[in-house]
């Protein structure tokens, strides 16, 4: 396997990343997920991506329990922005989503971390500090070690910086 630095963080990360987008749907079931994860930890890839959204939170739950025992070896992945529920707040990227979002995509991967939580799309009706914020804070209290966005325009994220 090879790997390169995550940005410059001295981080090593697989080049390869395992991908959870259908883990839980009848495309790939819980049996064929689980047997998934496996092979890929040990072929040596050590990032999973996923999202809240992947099979209503489902993925997240078959990643969560494939990687129980083997959570040092992984650099874990998640996403939030994307509708959770029919509630007016149960998506977006607002303070009040984010936070909610975290603690649910914890406790369905079974874990106290995340290693790089992005945000899935744009929400340009909330205010880039307001998410950068609630972001930042999730870092600070050891939830999130790192952050990124998933399907940015690169202008996008020029702005925020």
């Amino acid at each position: 396997m090879q790997f390169a630095m995550l940005a410059k963080t001295g981080v090593q990360i697989s080049r390869v990343t395992l991908g959870t987008g259908a883990f839980g749907t009848a495309a790939v079931d819980a049996d064929e997920a689980l047997r998934l994860i496996s092979h890929a930890l040990d072929a040596g890839v050590n990032v999973i991506d996923t999202a809240d959204i992947y099979a209503g939170g489902e993925s997240e739950r078959l990643v969560g329990r494939a990687i129980a025992n083997r959570r040092d070896d992984v650099f874990l992945v998640s996403k939030f922005w994307a509708p959770m529920g029919d509630g007016l707040n149960e998506r977006g990227a607002s303070r009040h989503w984010i936070m909610r979002a975290v603690e649910a995509s914890l406790r369905r991967l079974n874990t106290d971390f995340i290693d790089l939580y992005q945000q899935h799309r744009p929400e340009f009706d909330v205010d880039v500090e307001e998410s950068l914020s609630a972001l930042t804070d999730l870092v600070q209290q050891g939830k999130v070690r790192y952050l990124g966005a998933s399907t940015f325009p690169a202008e996008l994220i020029v702005e925020a910086d």
